[in-house]
């Protein structure tokens, strides 16, 4: 099985069109990893100009006045926004290098379907779209809701499954950090 590592966390995405319930997935996924003691990161990408903040809200109008760099903390979390300068797509590893890292036992990664790195595909017949993992060496798994359908030696995991896709990245996480 194909393993990535990022400073000693195993790495794995979700790979689909949109709609097929990546979010929705891995949403459901969170709670069974911390359940079994996998405290997880997640980074998202966006294929679209987004914001956190909103007007009115001290951090929003501080960034719009100019600053690249605002930091928003408390006591229970904090959160920071980078204005950057390049308007190219950035790679998985321009996020990974942001992630604090510490206690983290696995990164789940949701998009970068195009990048080189092991991904789970989520697979909705109704959607009626073309399959990932006929052409993408680093899909590792497929979750779908017709496992019949699919004819592979990957794993096909059925999506309302959640535990037994919980227990597939428990694995995948342990491979990894035996290597």
């Amino acid at each position: 099985m194909k393993t990535f590592l990022y400073r000693g966390v195993p790495v794995i995405g979700f790979a689909a069109y949109s709609g097929s319930g990546k979010t929705h997935l891995m949403r459901q996924l969170i709670p069974c990893l911390v359940s079994r003691g996998i405290r997880p990161a997640v980074v998202k990408h966006a294929h679209h100009d987004f914001d956190i903040d909103y007007p009115g809200k001290d951090s929003y109008e501080l960034r719009k006045a100019g600053a690249d760099q605002v930091l928003v903390g408390s006591a229970q979390r904090w959160a920071m926004v980078v204005e950057t300068a390049t308007s190219s797509e950035a790679e998985l590893t321009d996020f990974l290098q942001r992630l604090v890292i510490t206690d983290i036992e696995l990164i789940l990664v949701e998009g970068f379907r195009d990048q080189s790195f092991p991904k789970i595909e989520v697979h909705r017949r109704s959607l009626q779209r073309d399959l990932f993992y006929l052409r993408d060496e680093f899909i590792i798994a497929v979750a779908s809701d017709d496992v019949a359908m699919h004819k592979s030696d990957l794993p096909i995991l059925d999506i309302s499954d959640v535990d037994a896709i919980a227990n597939f990245l428990a694995s995948y996480r342990a491979a990894a950090i035996d290597l």
